[in-house]
């Protein structure tokens, strides 16, 4: 897809949801990972939901994206971690 036609407008609020195994220290896992490529990332943008059976949890980061790439790094990075089962 060329990055000039996308179908976003940035910058922009855009919410990524990463699901992994449950642990205490998951959100704060995430919260590393977006990090390193979004630097501004504010209080409030991560909210987190267990599984019904609690072996799995959902994190929503709400990214402030000022690019195609930065997003495009975001997923790079998380899926690339070990403890992420998914990224959507």
């Amino acid at each position: 897809m060329d990055p000039e036609r996308s179908a976003l407008q940035f910058p922009c609020e855009f919410p990524v949801k990463v699901f992994g195994a449950a642990a205490e220290d998951f959100d704060a896992c995430v919260a590393e990972l977006v990090r390193r490529h979004v630097p501004r990332l504010g209080e409030g943008a991560i909210r987190s939901r267990t599984s019904r059976g609690g072996r799995y949890v959902a994190v929503t980061v709400t990214v402030p994206a000022e690019s195609r790439a930065q997003l495009d790094a975001v997923y790079r990075e998380l899926s690339a971690s070990e403890r992420v089962v998914m990224v959507l």
